[in-house]
């Protein structure tokens, strides 16, 4: 009985330490082969809130948004903003990203000019 218990014992703990071994947190793929390292993202490009205030100026101005002047990219103002960059054939992206604040002759900030 004592052998039982003891083979017993040897078969759980060689068992637990191979499931150990293959659940180690390691960045591979499926089929075993290391997986590239994350991409690490540089600095988010941000409009002010001046800026969104005259996107929105000029959004309306153009007919393609009809709420109020907030500053604040809202859905009516991403929705705006989508309808505007297709018009102009810009990458459509719902954002006041540089290349739209550019192409609606609005400023950027020397923090953007640099990214």
């Amino acid at each position: 009985m004592k052998r039982l218990l003891t083979a017993a014992f040897v078969a759980v703990l060689s068992l637990s330490s191979i499931a150990a071994v293959q659940n180690t947190n390691s960045t591979t793929n499926k089929s075993g082969a290391s997986a590239p390292a994350a991409k690490k993202r540089g600095p988010i490009f941000r409009a002010t809130k001046d800026q969104i205030k005259q996107a929105q100026t000029i959004l309306k101005q153009r007919g393609f948004y009809s709420g109020e002047i907030t500053g604040k990219l809202n859905p009516d103002t991403r929705a705006g903003l989508r309808k505007y960059q297709e018009a102009e054939g810009l990458k459509v992206t719902g954002t006041l990203n540089r290349v739209t604040l550019e192409k609606m002759g609005i400023a950027l900030t020397d923090k953007q000019k640099a990214m």
